[in-house]
């Protein structure tokens, strides 16, 4: 054990490459988190790297409350909300639906099951580009366009193929025995999954919550094809601020915006990301 922790040239040059890449990706980080908390004029004439001489929150403020998206003036702020309006009843159906699908198509097989399920796979290698002049028909169909509501349909529809993949590879690993003791001892369809599957799915549970959080929060297409106005979520509010200038482009306004952005999907991988590799893995032996 001594041997394997002792320090070789090898070893070294490997922990000074790690260290070179992580500071390759968080440089970015560091010259946005900088550049909002600078006035205009420290960006003018000072460089890229160096550091604020104070901590200036006026960029904060404006980009949240009184930046200009397009012809209106209210910051990221109502697009903050709608993506959060958006995103949890999207990430909780999509997931729910998920866990359900991947209970029945890995232990409750039926007659073109697996033909069922490779249908679902197909979904998620369907390039967003595709679903859009058939998913805005119906929408219209449905009275859903241009609102929040069809967004979280939207996001349903393409994230269900996701998490029943997910699901569905994770349950296979649940020995098949326990469910037929199960349904030896009376139990039926829903109280198996309500009292054996559910319990045991906490880190499949958080693999889907992350992924699905971070796609539908991010997403950029979906938000400017199928939403407009009071319904666009905040990446295209953060588009529409970056591109709509008042004579002066303000760079530290711009990046404070993008920072606030990011903050829900940087929270939720520092929060539970340590469980999305070990989740993610878990049904990966089986299936």
């Amino acid at each position: 054990m001594q041997n394997s922790k002792k320090l070789t040239p090898g070893r070294i040059v490997l922990y000074l490459l790690l260290v070179l890449f992580a500071l390759y990706y968080i440089a970015p980080l560091y010259v946005m988190v900088s550049t909002s908390f600078k006035t205009l004029d420290e960006i003018r004439s000072g460089n890229l790297l160096s550091l604020p001489a104070s901590l200036n929150t006026a960029s904060w403020s404006k980009a949240w409350s009184t930046a200009c998206t397009g012809v209106t003036c209210n910051g990221l702020q109502p697009f903050f909300v709608n993506s959060l309006k958006m995103v949890i009843p999207a990430v909780l159906i999509s997931t729910f639906l998920g866990a359900f699908n991947g209970y029945v198509f890995a232990h409750w097989r039926f007659r073109g099951s697996e033909i069922l399920f490779t249908a679902l796979l197909v979904g998620c290698f369907i390039p967003f580009q595709v679903v859009i002049l058939p998913m805005a028909r119906l929408l219209g169909d449905f009275g859903l366009a241009n609102t929040t509501f069809g967004l979280v349909f939207v996001h349903v529809v393409y994230g269900t193929a996701f998490t029943t993949l997910f699901f569905r590879n994770y349950y296979i690993g649940v020995p098949e025995e326990l469910i037929k003791a199960a349904r030896i001892d009376g139990a039926g369809f829903f109280l198996i999954f309500r009292k054996i599957v559910l319990p045991i799915s906490g880190p499949i549970f958080v693999v889907c919550i992350i992924w699905q959080f971070t796609q539908i929060w991010n997403d950029f297409l979906f938000g400017i094809v199928f939403a407009s106005g009071d319904s666009q979520p905040v990446t295209v509010g953060l588009n529409n601020l970056v591109n709509t200038t008042t004579g002066v482009k303000e760079y530290n306004v711009d990046m404070a915006a993008a920072i606030i952005a990011a903050i829900p999907t940087l929270v939720v991988y520092m929060v539970a990301g340590r469980y999305f590799v070990r989740g993610l893995t878990a049904g990966a032996v089986k299936g």
